[in-house]
C-alpha cells in the first residue's frame, strides 16, 4: 500500500475532527440558545390535531 494514503487519512481525520468542534461551538453559542428553548418546548404546545382517521370519519358521515 502507498504511504500517502497514511498521510491523507489522517489529514482528512484531522479536518473532520475542527470541523465536528466549530460545529459543536457554534451550536452552543449564547446566541442561539434562545432559538433551541423554543424548540425544546415545541412538543409541549402541541395541540391534539384530528387524526387523518377521524377526518376521513367526518367527511364519509
Amino acid at each position: 500500500m502507498n504511504p500517502i494514503w497514511g498521510e491523507i487519512s489522517g489529514v482528512v481525520t484531522v479536518f473532520l475532527m475542527v470541523l465536528f468542534i466549530g460545529i459543536w461551538f457554534w451550536a452552543w453559542r449564547k446566541h442561539h440558545k434562545p432559538t433551541f428553548d423554543r424548540m425544546a418546548h415545541l412538543p409541549m404546545e402541541d395541540e391534539d390535531l384530528p387524526t387523518q382517521d377521524a377526518a376521513h370519519e367526518e367527511k364519509t358521515r
